[in-house]
């Protein structure tokens, strides 16, 4: 772990752009990894599904034409049953012709319309689902089975692969760990990401769970990177969402094992200045927030039937408003 204070030279942190581990939407997938790309983003989080993938180096390689920037790219995958990996779904034709539609208004990636939810779209917020007053809407499971995840890999061949876990399922991790090692893709690093949020026990049961997977991973001779998830899928809401990452991060790193420790889970904009001055983690992870900051963007060049990145106004915001982002955890940005 390395850690630099507040007052001392800014430099370097790792920085994660999370598009989302259900996200299949193609098109904006391609925007944001160029968006991203071109603001200096280090790796980029997508499904793991070769589609996405496609679309994901699409983004990249047109920004590392233009940038000269080319961040690793990571997929997501779980040992079990995560909030990250589901979809929400109902049927539009029991819905009451006078409801106000508060489903429409809170999808954070206009998923929903009078067709229902376009699963492509959606992530996986589950805002929509406690905003139905019938409580109409629910959610059905989205991953890869593990018989699947070894040809995935090989197809796919990623940088690297962040594994979902939770405290109590050592075995089932073990298990994808040695598909991982079956697959013999050459992975840069692996990323471990758990929380407390679905879980009601300590930190120390937390640290102890992340312990556990180290002795596992670190056979696979790569870079380990622990995420702590604070509030998952919630950075877009407020800026308050980014203080269960900080306080996670406070209780839990003198704990944790060798390797990178990374916030995610409810960070955003406010996620530097709730740090208290003595430590700052090795890096931070974008996802909701990342989305929603360049999401009306993207939306506006897609009616034109267009490319983000061929529109070049609208791409120099979404590029600007990236980098403000950014900006705490990055040395030498420049917002221009």
């Amino acid at each position: 772990m390395n850690t630099f204070t507040k007052n001392q030279t800014k430099s370097d942190r790792w920085v994660k752009l999370i598009c989302g581990a259900s996200n299949e939407d193609i098109a904006s997938i391609e925007d944001l990894c160029a968006i991203y790309t071109a603001a200096g983003v280090d790796y980029i989080d997508v499904a793991a599904d070769p589609s996405v993938v496609e679309a994901a180096r699409n983004g990249i390689n047109w920004s590392k034409k233009v940038f000269g920037k080319h961040p690793g790219l990571m997929i997501s995958i779980s040992d079990g049953k995560d909030i990250h990996f589901r979809k929400a779904k109902f049927d539009p034709k029991i819905c009451p012709s006078d409801c106000p539609r508060p489903c429409e208004k809170i999808c954070p990636t206009f998923a929903i319309n009078e067709n229902g939810v376009n699963k492509n779209k959606c992530y996986g917020c589950g805002r929509c689902i406690n905003s139905c007053p019938l409580n109409l809407i629910s959610e059905y499971e989205y991953r890869l089975s593990k018989s699947s995840l070894r040809e995935i890999l090989q197809k796919i061949k990623p940088d690297a692969v962040e594994i979902h876990t939770e405290i109590y399922r050592k075995e089932s991790f073990e298990n994808v760990s040695n598909i991982i090692k079956q697959s013999k893709v050459q992975l840069k690093k692996i990323s471990v990401s758990c929380g407390l949020s679905q879980s009601n026990t300590s930190p120390e049961a937390l640290a102890k769970a992340f312990w556990e997977r180290y002795e596992i991973l670190k056979e696979h001779n790569v870079q380990l990177i622990w995420q702590l998830d604070g509030r998952p899928m919630s950075g877009d809401i407020a800026p308050t969402a980014a203080k269960a990452a900080v306080k996670l991060w406070e209780k839990i790193h003198p704990l944790l094992p060798p390797g990178l420790i990374q916030l995610a889970g409810g960070t955003n904009g406010s996620t530097y200045k709730f740090l208290k001055n003595d430590e700052i983690p090795d890096g931070i992870a974008f996802g909701s927030v990342a989305r929603k900051l360049v999401q009306p963007l993207i939306e506006d060049a897609f009616k034109l039937n267009k490319k983000i990145y061929e529109n070049p106004e609208k791409m120099a915001l979404a590029i600007r408003k990236a980098k403000i982002l950014l900006e705490p955890w990055k040395a030498n940005q420049t917002i221009l």
